[in-house]
């Protein structure tokens, strides 16, 4: 007689955390400004070197990625090749295309390894140091020594929906 409180128990522990489970659905994120602004206010907060934007075709062929996967996007790369830092906030179309997103943006953090590795040891470090990070739709690449401090900012400009 003894079992049955014990088995309706255990039965309404097992729904309570079914139940729990199946509210933790990712709500979608939404950023309060377009990207060239984020990347303009982030850059305007924290001081970086003189860097310049890309167009369609250099973003083409710096990052092995097709701008047309991306809804909007602001790429920024040093005007000379002495500094590594980097901020690139990529809006993908289409949540299926985030890994191939990624994956450019890690081909290019190798190459942006590479270029340095025999040249400036403190920029190769700075760039093995890179940020990757993913938000909804959104993805932020930086090499900076501010890295954390971008990131942060980057973060400040999404809200839940």
């Amino acid at each position: 007689m003894k079992k049955q409180p014990f088995t309706l128990m255990l039965a309404i522990l097992l729904m309570l955390a079914i139940s729990a489970c199946s509210g933790d659905k990712a709500e979608p994120v939404e950023a309060t400004v377009p990207v060239k602004e984020m990347v303009d206010k982030m850059l305007t907060d924290i001081q970086q070197p003189k860097l310049m934007e890309l167009d369609d075709e250099t973003v083409k062929q710096q990052y092995h990625l097709d701008p047309a996967l991306l809804e909007e996007y602001s790429v920024r790369i040093p005007l000379m090749n002495v500094k590594s830092n980097e901020i690139s906030v990529l809006k993908v179309k289409d949540a299926k295309d985030l890994p191939a997103v990624e994956e450019a943006v890690k081909q290019r953090a190798a190459d942006v390894q590479k270029s340095f590795e025999q040249y400036l040891p403190d920029q190769y470090e700075n760039a093995k140091n890179y940020k990757l990070v993913t938000k909804g739709n959104y993805v932020l690449f930086v090499i900076s020594e501010e890295a954390d401090a971008l990131v942060k900012s980057f973060e400040s400009f999404f809200v839940q929906k």
